[in-house]
């Protein structure tokens, strides 16, 4: 496995000083959150494009995953969200991104697969890959899973388990890897309280099956990425990231096949 840390971790630290941090404490690789507030966005121009890769493959990093918010499944026309993706999936090509985080934002699975299927050309053609995390309306292995096998575009679909979310909705960590097996590209690690309160915690202090998750993940044979999601711009309260990142070293040092 290879760790990154994502910078929604980092709110108003800029590009910069998150290389600093990722370089800084064990991370081959950074999850780039995209909002104007981070600096990373699809509305960079090219030159803004070429900084933000130079600077970041100079720190020796590598760009494990750009951190979207497009919502495959959402309802409404699918053009907006098409051209979203699009537009994501070309800033990754900039980059040297392989992929792009997705949400589900709907519960249908027939259109985030013709979503899924619009884009699935461009993407190849990028090289990339739209990545669809468990979450929100999808929240579970199986749900997302199903959504994958319904678009049926191995070459520029994948899934990304975030290890809170199927947990959370019920979903033993075993039942969400065999739903996910097949799919699997991206891991978010974490931890929170509990189910009901979601708030970050350091890792092993919270009550997220860690072990469990990552022994599962060992014994499949996962050599992915694994990002730490430390969501302090929604939780301004936790602790600095630096104070989380050793815990989360430890944890794929561990479970690392």
């Amino acid at each position: 496995m290879k760790l990154a840390v994502s910078t929604l971790g980092m709110p108003g630290e800029g590009l910069d000083r998150a290389i600093e941090i990722a370089a800084g404490h064990g991370c081959q690789g950074l999850e780039l959150r995209l909002h104007p507030d981070t600096g990373v966005h699809a509305g960079l121009d090219a030159a803004g494009r070429r900084s933000v890769r130079e600077r970041i493959e100079r720190a020796g990093l590598e760009i494990s995953a750009l951190a979207g918010y497009a919502g495959v499944c959402e309802p409404g026309p699918d053009e907006p969200v098409v051209e979203t993706l699009l537009a994501d999936l070309r800033l990754a090509a900039d980059l040297g991104a392989p992929g792009v985080r997705v949400f589900p934002r709907g519960g249908d699975p027939a259109v985030g697969a013709r979503r899924l299927k619009a884009v699935a050309g461009p993407a190849a053609d990028l090289g990339r890959r739209v990545l669809v995390e468990t979450h929100d309306e999808m929240a579970t292995g199986e749900a997302v899973a199903a959504l994958l096998a319904e678009a049926a575009c191995p070459a520029t679909t994948g899934a990304l388990w975030d290890l809170l979310h199927p947990w959370r909705h019920g979903e033993p960590p075993r039942r969400t890897l065999a739903a996910l097996a097949p799919y699997l590209d991206y891991v978010q690690v974490k931890d929170a309280v509990s189910e009901r309160d979601t708030t970050p915690v350091p890792m092993w202090t919270g009550s997220v099956p860690l072990d469990e998750a990552g022994e599962l993940l060992r014994g499949a044979g996962f050599d992915g990425w694994v990002s730490l999601e430390w969501e302090r711009t929604w939780y301004p309260g936790v602790a600095p990231v630096e104070e989380i990142l050793p815990g989360a070293a430890e944890w794929v040092r561990r479970f690392t096949p």
